[in-house]
């Protein structure tokens, strides 16, 4: 059963590679989700409490565990991080 994830990309990728790994994932048994395309998505998507961010891109998906490998062996490559996609709340 795919698992849910955060795929975000180096700034150097460009948004054609980035829709051609979307396809890819959803080529390969997955569904990609939301789009992120700028500090604003990232902000509110990810976490409230991040500070110093930077422009970044990249999408929420549905991963199969056999395509996750391969799409972590491109991390530091086009891929900057892949993280579990959760639930962030806070408590006052």
């Amino acid at each position: 059963m795919p698992q849910k994830y955060i795929v975000v990309f180096k700034q150097h990728v460009s948004a054609d590679q980035i829709d051609k790994f979307a396809d890819d994932v959803n080529n390969n048994g997955g569904e990609v989700g939301h789009r992120y395309g700028s500090v604003l998505n990232v902000i509110h998507h990810f976490s409230p409490l991040i500070l110093g961010v930077t422009a970044q891109q990249g999408f929420s998906a549905s991963i199969p565990d056999e395509y996750l490998s391969s799409l972590q062996s491109l991390v530091g490559d086009d891929i900057d991080y892949i993280e579990p996609d959760s639930v962030v709340t806070t408590q006052s």
